[in-house]
């Protein structure tokens, strides 16, 4: 039986970070992943987090694992996808640092994505977003830096991994009028920021703990902020925004959702999908049309350049040969 906890740190200290140049942003994906993993691992094998094993991890348990964050956590396909990436690159690891667990690393490297469907994404309207943003109390020091929070994810765009990896040293010569945003990919933009933004910056640095860390945001203990951390403050401001807006309620809304709500609010108004991916900070644009999707003003606007054809209507005549009638009402589902 082979120890967990060295190969998993190995493997997320220096393999991923120095044989593999990963960002620190899939490090700290690749860590959030299998922190969640560990933690069902225990909870299904009572064991202690150090007393895990490689070979407990098997095909079984990674399969009711992925099962369990999309019923319980309720993340989607795509999640699930990516924590599944996740593994199977741990195990191809495993497979020349612990050949005695090669069958069982092909076994995990084999189990298959989920199909996922292509589906519109979910964004806030202007109404609702106002509420939201103003939901936090400002005379409270959580809610002077979940305003901060809140107000900067939307302006700018953020992934939460972007947000919550923001340094002090981010804003240059400690001026709030720009951010420098380390984006996925290791691909950085610099991104000016409202005067509501920045003054929503300066109210929370104004009260922000002294900590040894370097991030932007805190806990209450005084330790970066985590993403179950803020998912979790983002609900309750839901909860309370819904009063005003009771629309809010009909909507899952995440942190990922104020990313898209600032992508679909900028393509309104400059009606430029190029800028829209820069703001972004997509590597491709094709990243940015399923906004276009979304979008009813586009369809409008290729509905009002184009007639509609001149067809005269007609009139049904139903078949009359009995299999082609019997095919049509099946067809037509009577």
């Amino acid at each position: 039986m082979t120890a967990l906890a060295p190969h998993l740190t190995a493997f997320l200290c220096e393999h991923l970070p120095r044989d593999r140049n990963a960002s620190p942003h899939t490090v700290a994906t690749y860590a959030h992943c299998f922190a969640l993993l560990v933690r069902f691992a225990t909870k299904q094998l009572d064991s202690r987090p150090s007393d895990l094993r490689i070979e407990d991890l098997g095909p079984d348990l990674v399969l009711s694992f992925l099962d369990e964050i999309e019923t319980d956590r309720g993340n989607c396909a795509r999640t699930r996808n990516a924590r599944l990436i996740a593994i199977r690159t741990f195990f191809r690891y495993v497979e020349y640092k612990v050949p005695a667990c090669l069958d069982q690393a092909l076994r995990i490297r084999a189990l298959p994505k989920k199909r996922t469907d292509t589906a519109l994404i979910d964004y806030l309207t202007r109404e609702e977003i106002e509420a939201l943003l103003s939901a936090p109390d400002p005379r409270t020091v959580s809610g002077a830096r979940d305003r901060a929070m809140l107000h900067l994810t939307y302006a700018a765009g953020l992934r939460a991994a972007e947000l919550l990896s923001l340094r002090l040293e981010d804003f240059p010569d400690r001026s709030l009028t720009t951010v420098r945003i380390k984006g996925k990919g290791r691909r950085e933009r610099v991104l000016p920021l409202w005067r509501e933004t920045q003054a929503m910056l300066r109210a929370w640095l104004a009260i922000r703990p002294q900590a040894e860390t370097p991030e932007l945001f805190l806990n209450r203990n005084g330790e970066p902020m985590s993403r179950d951390g803020f998912a979790h403050r983002l609900a309750q401001h839901v909860a309370v925004a819904a009063q005003k807006q009771p629309s809010l309620l009909q909507k899952r809304v995440t942190p990922h959702v104020l990313r898209h709500s600032c992508a679909m609010h900028t393509l309104a108004a400059t009606g430029d999908i190029r800028k829209v991916a820069l703001w972004l900070g997509h590597a491709s644009i094709r990243s940015t049309e399923t906004y276009l999707r979304v979008d009813p003003a586009e369809k409008l606007a290729v509905l009002a350049a184009h007639a509609p054809p001149p067809v005269k209507p007609g009139r049904f005549k139903p078949p009359s040969d009995k299999l082609m009638t019997m095919l049509a009402e099946a067809r037509n589902g009577t």
